[in-house]
């Protein structure tokens, strides 16, 4: 894979170097009134110096290829020429033939300022040289490829034995990736491919799942905050945290390229897959952090969480594998070098250090933190103390997917207004065992857009639900 001229300046090379008594303008001249002569809407530039090599008597032995635009291709279609950016790759992988057989295949995203359209490389051609340097808005030709239909009857281009993709540095008229980039606040429903921008809102987590067919999978999740403050909901299919940086700033800005947007039981949310690239700003060096601890849960699944407060009154959740944290209780103040940071989430594990530092008040307590319900806001994350006025109901709701699951809601007060406090699947349980005109710590909770557009708080994994009379 490498860069070369252009298949107009590949021939018009050729015919003024058998044709040395022309210039470049004279051929020039030459095309503009073979075109005018033809008539409109007959012939390209191209199209016109084959024409005129005719003429001349000059032997073009290149043979001539169609390059057209991506709205233009059709299933079917062969040695199909094509000048695109790319959007995003995927890395190469391995799979296996029904007899067993091995091949490799990468899948990539490319763009025009009509369309987008996936691409499949095949075998040798997903290792190229120079593929792995390919970066969006980079502009590349792919040549002699194939057209096939994808499982929902679109177009895709297959890249085989035949085809070839150079990168070109000509200036084009396609839009640069900095043009195709929306914030998280313009998304709308069923949207895709898309170049989506925003700002890690909270940590950055691996789920861990098992698919339909019985394997075992990975996605990656996190927040995005849009320019109007909103938070979007952020899934990344096929995707882990090894792809990241060990060390993100909170708020840091993040470029998603190749997503699509669908509405999930909590609104619109933004999906991706493999092949979806994400780019951040906002990395630095890793630095101890000193927190007080809040709560920690030492139960989930031999991994213990743990929330902290910082000296900015900043909630800090952290996970740790390594039980670092086993001689640690609430209350106490902590230093500890994370081997990972991601915005406001830590993980410590056999790379990080823990130790109890003296108190000196410069960390604030639990208490400090309290925020009266008519001060909450959607998206954001409180700690609250109120006095229940309906007990925890539960219900089993069924999502868009079919999936039945269970949802706990209670109704709860402090002197300043009143609000529903839920939780969903696992969460459900910690609302359990209280009753009317008992006052409960919640810590901590996410402040939602629920029923009706009004504001509720949500439970999260990290939450705790304590007595306070």
């Amino acid at each position: 894979m490498g860069s070369k001229l252009s298949e107009f300046d590949e021939l018009l090379n050729n015919i003024l170097k058998q044709k040395p008594e022309f210039t470049r303008e004279d051929i020039q001249d030459k095309i503009q009134q073979k075109k005018e002569k033809i008539g409109a809407g007959y012939l390209t530039d191209q199209g016109a110096l084959f024409l005129i090599a005719s003429d001349l008597g000059i032997g073009l032995t290149q043979t001539f290829k169609t390059e057209i635009r991506l709205k233009d291709l059709s299933v079917g279609a062969k040695d199909v020429s094509v000048e695109s950016r790319v959007l995003n790759i995927s890395p190469a992988r391995q799979f296996s033939r029904k007899d067993g057989s091995p091949f490799l295949l990468r899948t990539m995203t490319i763009y025009d300022n009509d369309s987008t359209v996936s691409v499949k490389l095949w075998d040798e051609k997903a290792n190229l040289p120079g593929i792995e340097k390919l970066k969006p808005g980079d502009l590349i030709k792919i040549i002699k490829a194939y057209v096939k239909s994808d499982l929902n009857g679109s177009p895709t281009i297959n890249v085989g034995s035949g085809s070839e993709i150079d990168t070109t540095n000509q200036e084009s008229e396609i839009r640069s990736i900095e043009a195709l980039t929306i914030d998280s606040s313009e998304i709308k429903e069923n949207q895709n491919d898309l170049v989506v921008s925003g700002r890690i809102d909270g940590g950055i987590s691996t789920l861990e799942f098992t698919n339909r067919r019985g394997e075992p999978g990975k996605a990656l999740r996190m927040r995005l905050k849009g320019k109007d403050n909103a938070v979007t909901r952020v899934v990344l299919w096929g995707k882990d945290e090894s792809l990241l940086p060990k060390v993100i700033s909170q708020d840091a800005k993040v470029r998603l390229l190749g997503v699509r947007t669908k509405t999930g039981n909590q609104g619109l949310e933004i999906h991706g897959n493999d092949a979806t690239m994400v780019k951040i700003d906002g990395g630095k060096e890793a630095e101890p952090v000193i927190v007080r601890i809040a709560t920690i849960n030492r139960n989930e699944k031999e991994r213990t969480s743990a929330i902290g407060v910082d000296s900015k009154k900043n909630l800090v959740y952290m996970s740790d594998s390594s039980n670092m944290l086993g001689s640690v209780n609430n209350g106490d103040v902590i230093e500890c070098m994370p081997s990972k940071v991601f915005g406001n989430s830590l993980t410590i594990d056999n790379d990080s250090f823990v130790r109890k530092i003296d108190d000196n008040n410069s960390i604030p307590t639990l208490s400090d933190l309290r925020t009266k319900i008519s001060e909450i806001k959607s998206g954001n994350d409180y700690c609250v103390e109120a006095i229940i006025l309906k007990a925890s109901e539960k219900r089993e709701v069924q999502t868009k997917t079919g999936e039945t699951i269970m949802l706990a809601e209670m109704f709860v007060e402090d002197d300043s207004g009143q609000i529903w406090i839920k939780g969903w699947r696992n969460q459900a349980i910690l609302l359990d065992g209280f009753s009317v005109g008992e006052v409960i710590s919640v810590t901590p909770v996410n402040a939602k857009a629920g029923l009706e557009g009004r504001t509720e708080l949500f439970l999260t994994r990290f939450s705790t639900v304590t007595k306070k009379n």
